[in-house]
């Protein structure tokens, strides 16, 4: 009996105790966007559907914790970030730490708990979020990437709240992207999407070292444009991110850290519309993602993932 929601975004897929899954997903409706949920059990049957976050505006990604939480964007000028329990048992808390700026996506890296964060606007930033306690979202330092002399580091936000002046605005030498949109983080290396230029790029947490490792603008085989939502490929060993188009031939596409691309799967006779919220039950076997608009439609598609 519940209606699912209009303009699906953003999503993942969180295991449950008795060998099922959630899946959730953003609303990038006006005024009330907010997030819902369907459950599945072992065997992928849904046995219920509800919503875990209400109240906000344009909930545009987002991203997993390793807390078992669902962190739902708002992209909208100094836009929130609210952590939603997926199974919808405890009401979603504001993040006021992770800033307040037009939000896209969020990813943990695992290892430490500091979360990267990116910037939907033209002049866009990457950001970063230390916690004070990991797994604790409560409280924590906002930094934003730098670049001088070709060379990135970080610089904390002096008012992650962008009272007076935008985040992106407030420290020298912040490092600009070009409509920031999906973020993963694999092995140390954080993949933020842009998509004004059609990039993808990688940031190696350890070395320092931001670089780009697909461009459609010099691509031998550009199969990908309008770069938007990213998700991991299933499986060990895999190093493959799964890139949703905004547009282009409306494709999710394969891209590897050496920059070599492969469509998998492509949404036809749709007309203005994006590709959304791809992600992968546990088994790594079913994949989940939205045609936003036209109308918005959430699908399951079951195969062999790990042949990519």
């Amino acid at each position: 009996g519940y209606t699912w929601h209009a303009a699906p975004d953003g999503g993942a897929t969180f295991p449950t105790a008795d060998g099922g899954w959630i899946y959730v997903s953003n609303s990038e409706v006006p005024i009330n966007g907010g997030a819902s949920a369907i459950r599945f059990d072992a065997g992928g049957t849904i046995t219920d559907a509800y919503r875990i976050l209400s109240g906000t505006t344009v909930n545009c990604a987002g991203g997993a914790t390793s807390s078992g939480t669902w962190l739902s964007c708002e992209e909208v000028g100094r836009g929130r970030v609210f952590e939603c329990d997926p199974t919808g048992a405890t009401t979603a808390i504001e993040r006021p730490a992770l800033g307040r700026f037009k939000h896209e996506a969020a990813a943990e890296d695992p290892a430490t708990g500091t979360l990267y964060l990116s910037e939907d606007e033209r002049t866009g930033a990457l950001y970063r979020m230390v916690p004070d306690t990991p797994g604790d979202l409560s409280s924590g330092r906002l930094d934003v990437l730098t670049e001088n002399a070709g060379v990135a580091g970080w610089e904390p936000v002096p008012d992650p709240t962008a009272v007076s002046t935008a985040t992106r605005d407030q420290v020298p030498g912040t490092k600009r992207f070009d409509g920031g949109e999906g973020i993963v983080v694999r092995d140390g290396v954080v993949y933020l999407g842009t998509k004004g230029d059609n990039r993808v790029w990688a940031y190696d947490i350890a070395a320092g070292d931001l670089s780009v490792i697909y461009d459609a603008a010099s691509s031998p085989d550009p199969d990908l444009t309008g770069v938007d939502n990213i998700a991991l490929l299933p499986g060990a060993g895999t190093d493959g991110l799964l890139v949703a188009e905004d547009g282009g031939n409306l494709e999710l596409v394969v891209v590897r850290p050496d920059g070599t691309t492969t469509p998998v799967l492509q949404l036809t006779g749709v007309l203005g519309t994006e590709l959304t919220g791809p992600a992968f039950d546990p088994s790594g076997t079913r994949l989940y993602f939205s045609s936003q608009r036209s109308p918005g439609v959430t699908y399951e598609v079951t195969g062999d993932w790990s042949q990519f």
